[in-house]
């Protein structure tokens, strides 16, 4: 079995004095899709802020293409490979969706292999090509959501950290948004961790899942046996869980 591309170790997170994260041991291959799914509080987004570099562990390491990531800045990180679209998108209000997406690709210096790559998203998201050019706070929440994605996306990354993207969108988009992060998954091999509160639409479209229960991993294993599991369907999928 190929060795993880993105992988935690006895993960540990604390917010001052309280510990949000107890070691964890999460692991993702190549090309793979891997979903976190737990309540609110769980601590499914602080494991992604930990390995995007926005939160600085207590303990256990992160490890990327074989190499410590330890001390390794936010920007740096999305330097060698790993983006993140981030829970409530966060995209830039007062600037059009054009300028947005530019700036994801703030660590590349490749221009016609930048505006490759704008396309290529303005074919993910054909609305986006519609609105270039509007203001990006105008836009509509799925709309927003579908920049946060491209704008992550124009980094190149090989590993794509989402987090919840389906948050607050009607049922129809979500299934929309999904079927195009298989798409972008299946066309480019990006790795993505996916945390998100849709717990049937998550194990949908992942290859492994892990469940987390305040601060630890209870359960892993592929995706059908999760969303198979009593547990699972009884806490997860008769509706939708918080983040």
């Amino acid at each position: 079995m190929d060795a993880p591309l993105l992988e935690t170790r006895g993960l540990r997170v604390k917010y001052g004095n309280v510990e949000a994260l107890h070691g964890i041991d999460i692991a993702a291959r190549q090309g793979e899709i891997v979903s976190i799914l737990g309540a609110n509080g769980a601590g499914k987004s602080t494991t992604l802020r930990a390995i995007s570099g926005l939160l600085r562990p207590s303990g256990g390491e992160i490890r990327y293409d074989g190499k410590p990531a330890a001390g390794i800045p936010a920007h740096e990180r999305v330097r060698l490979g790993i983006a993140q679209a981030p829970e409530g998108r966060r995209i830039f209000g007062t600037l059009t969706v054009r300028e947005n997406l530019i700036l994801g690709a703030f660590t590349r210096t490749d221009k016609e292999e930048i505006a490759a790559s704008a396309a290529w998203i303005y074919k993910l998201f054909p609305v986006l090509e519609a609105r270039r050019l509007q203001l990006a706070g105008t836009l509509s929440g799925g709309e927003q959501q579908m920049l946060a994605i491209g704008r992550a996306l124009m980094a190149k990354p090989r590993v794509l950290l989402l987090d919840e993207p389906s948050l607050g969108l009607a049922p129809l988009l979500v299934k929309a948004i999904f079927r195009t992060l298989r798409e972008i998954n299946e066309q480019t091999g990006v790795t993505v961790v996916l945390v998100e509160q849709n717990a049937r639409a998550a194990l949908k479209l992942a290859h492994r899942g892990y469940v987390m229960e305040v601060g630890r991993i209870v359960l892993e294993g592929p995706a059908a046996t999760l969303a198979s599991d009593p547990k699972v369907q009884a806490a997860y999928l008769g509706g939708k869980t918080g983040a």
